[in-house]
Order: C-alpha cells, then sequence, then structure tokens
C-alpha cells in the first residue's frame, strides 16, 4: 500500500529527498561494495514511490512523465545506481501499458500499487540467446540474458525471447520473478553503477502463459507503443544530468572547505583564484543548458503520452527529436564536468575516501548503453534532411 506516502501529505519530491538523504550516507561504501543494495530497495517499497507513475485510479499516485524523472534525477544525484533500477521499474510498467492489453496492464498496475511490487528488466532485443518453444496453450522461454538491470530482489520481470518458429519475432512477457526456472546470477562486476544488478540471467524452460505475452497491441507496434524506446533515452538523460548536479554539488563543497590555491595563484583562497572561477562558470552553463533541454524533453514526452492511441508517427518523431538532443547534451557534458570537477579539486581530492571519481565511472558505465555516435548521426538526419528516427529499441 501507498499509505505511508499518502498520510503524511507530503509530495513524491520531498519523500524522494528524504530518500535521497539516507542514501547517500552509505552510497561510497555501497559503491565499493556492489551486489544488490536490498536495504535501500526496501525503503523505496515502503515509501510508495513505486506506484508514482502508476495512474491514481488503479492505486498510484498519477505522477506525469516529468514528476516521475524529477525523482530520478534526486536520487542519481546521490546513487545513480539506485535512481536506474528505480526508473528502470517505471520503465517496465510503461512496457506493459504501451505493448499490452488494457485487461492486462491494468491488473499488473493494482497489483503493483497494492503490493509494492519491483519490477526488473530481462528484455534485451540485442541478445538473441533466450528462444521460444511453442506448446498448445503456452510457451517456453529457454536461453541466457545480459545487462537484466534491477532483475534481483524484483517482483515481476519483463522477459523477451525469440520465437524461430515465427521467423525471428521478438516475444514479451510479463513473468513473476519467482517463477521456476529463472535463475539470477549475481554477476555484475563492472566499473560503475556497481548496484544495479545488471549481471545475467538464465531462463531453463521457463513456462509462460498466454496471458502473461504481450501481444496486442505488441512491441513497437503504433506510433504510441513506440514511446517505449524514448522513456528508456529520457531516463537515461536525466541520470546523466542527475550525476553531473551531484559531482559538481560535491565538487564545490570540497572546493570550499578543503581546496588549496596553486602557489603562484594571487588568491588566499580557492575561490578566489580566477581559473578556478572560470571552470565553475563552465560548469553552471553546461548544466543549465542541459537542464532546459532534458526539461523541454520531459514537457514533448508528456504531451505525446496524454495523446495516447492518438498519437502519430510525426508527433512521435519531433518526441524522439527532442529526447535525442538531451541525451547528447546530458551524456557529453556530464562526462566533461565528472571528469574537470578534480581541476578544480586538486591532487588531494583523487583520495580513495573522498570517493570523486564514482561519478564519471557510474555516468561512462551508463552512456555507453547505446552508442552517441549513431545518436548524432539520427539527429543529423533530421537537421539536414528533415528525416525523423526510426523507431527500434533504442531510438
Amino acid at each position: 500500500m501507498t499509505v505511508n506516502l499518502l498520510c503524511t501529505r507530503r509530495t513524491p519530491l520531498e519523500i524522494a529527498r528524504d530518500l535521497a538523504s539516507e542514501f547517500a550516507r552509505t552510497a561510497v561504501d555501497r559503491d565499493a561494495t556492489g551486489g544488490t543494495p536490498k536495504a535501500e530497495r526496501d525503503k523505496l517499497r515502503s515509501s510508495g514511490l513505486l506506484s508514482l507513475s502508476i495512474p491514481g485510479q488503479f492505486g498510484g499516485l498519477d505522477a506525469n512523465w516529468s514528476e516521475t524523472f524529477e525523482v530520478v534525477r534526486e536520487f542519481a544525484r546521490v546513487d545513480s545506481s539506485i535512481a536506474h533500477v528505480f526508473g528502470f521499474h517505471h520503465l517496465m510498467l510503461a512496457t506493459v501499458r504501451l505493448f499490452a492489453t488494457p485487461a492486462q496492464w491494468q491488473t499488473w498496475f493494482s497489483l503493483t500499487a497494492s503490493n509494492n511490487w519491483f519490477w526488473g528488466n530481462t528484455l534485451n532485443p540485442l541478445d538473441t540467446r533466450t528462444v521460444v518453444k511453442r506448446h498448445t496453450g503456452w510457451r517456453e522461454f529457454s536461453g541466457q540474458k545480459n545487462f537484466c538491470s534491477g532483475a534481483n530482489d524484483s517482483e515481476m520481470l519483463i522477459a523477451s525471447a525469440i520465437d524461430e518458429s515465427a521467423g525471428g519475432k521478438l516475444l514479451i512477457a510479463a513473468i513473476p520473478s519467482a517463477r521456476s526456472g529463472i535463475i539470477l546470477h549475481n554477476d555484475w562486476n563492472n566499473m560503475g553503477q556497481r548496484q544495479t544488478d545488471s549481471g545475467s540471467v538464465t531462463f531453463k524452460r521457463v513456462r509462460v502463459e498466454e496471458s502473461d505475452l504481450l501481444l496486442d497491441p505488441g512491441p513497437l507496434s503504433t506510433p504510441f507503443a513506440c514511446l517505449r524506446p524514448l522513456i528508456a533515452q529520457l531516463h537515461f538523460a536525466n541520470i546523466f544530468l542527475g550525476i553531473a548536479e551531484g559531482a559538481f554539488e560535491e565538487a564545490r563543497q570540497y572546493t570550499l572547505e578543503e581546496a588549496r590555491p596553486w602557489f603562484r595563484s594571487s588568491a588566499s583562497h580557492s575561490t578566489q583564484d580566477p581559473y578556478i572561477l572560470s571552470h565553475y562558470g563552465d560548469f553552471w552553463v553546461a548544466l543549465q543548458s542541459t537542464r532546459l533541454l532534458v526539461e523541454r524533453a520531459g514537457q514533448v514526452l508528456d504531451t505525446a503520452w496524454a495523446k495516447g492511441p492518438a498519437l502519430t508517427s510525426e508527433e512521435r518523431g519531433e518526441a524522439a527529436i527532442a529526447i535525442a538532443t538531451a541525451k547528447v547534451a546530458a551524456s557529453r557534458n556530464g562526462l566533461e564536468l565528472c571528469s574537470k570537477v578534480f581541476e578544480v579539486t586538486g591532487a588531494r581530492a583523487t583520495n580513495a575516501s573522498v570517493a570523486l571519481d564514482r561519478h564519471w565511472r557510474n555516468l561512462r558505465t551508463q552512456s555507453l548503453h547505446d552508442p552517441l555516435d549513431y545518436k548524432l548521426h539520427e539527429l543529423g538526419e533530421w537537421a539536414l534532411n528533415g528525416t525523423p528516427p526510426i523507431p527500434t529499441f533504442y531510438s
């Protein structure tokens, strides 16, 4: 139930800020440890925020995407792993809303809101090792999947498999994480996003009922259904922006309290060094411009989402351009800022206890989800030829 959130009459963002303050106290240690942030995930469950994007008539908080991503960004400032799995939870809910029948998604929404279900991801359209075997009245999924963010400690999964008997068609299903034959491997050990549980999952003859399959309207079948990859891309942009904002604030506090001016500087304190001030000016411009692009993209997505099945291909294309633009800016500016914060903090800030490096590691890891060069190619096609991106799971 979402009683904890609703009875306090605090806004979701206020709840998120309180949680972020708690998460910040252990974020550095948990980054070093890796693994599943079980205690933090349980706090998200009890907060009511897992129902944030669910319409009120199904027990949710009825937030739009701008409001949902504002919470994602709040978490990303202190703990981008938590931000990632929280945002992916809402992306999975969007997946069933866009690809499933009303009877399916309305039931799953109500159950999620009433039981505080956490959704995880085992949908990876580029990983074709999981295949379908047909049986009368049901299907069988068998194989492997990588990059399964948030699958551990989840109640529900979005899963995908290739139906070779149907010409390699991608089938997507919503299934309980505890279903027999699903093996979640704790094998995520990358340099960044270390508590996203983005490792591998094995499907060993997993039974998938017809009612689990998302067939009507199905994946990327209509302009409205094609909003799914755009939600994912804007989720990443908000994570990147949140990471950069967090790195900026930590560097700022360090400069104010710990940094020392270079011996050749005429300033008595680093806060008056002209080069350090110039860097902070650059940081400010980058953050402000990125924030405007990301927030505008959120508004465009909200407008497209509100149109529902009436959304046109042209309107979907406009949303794709706004979101791609925001993501490129957030990735580029964020990576540069997270690297250059050491220019304003100095050599002592490289001490492991300061952990400023985690922001760059997290952003660099997540930014490799899909190549920026191809995003720029799509934007170039639009800018020069007026051709919007062709909908895929990555554009």
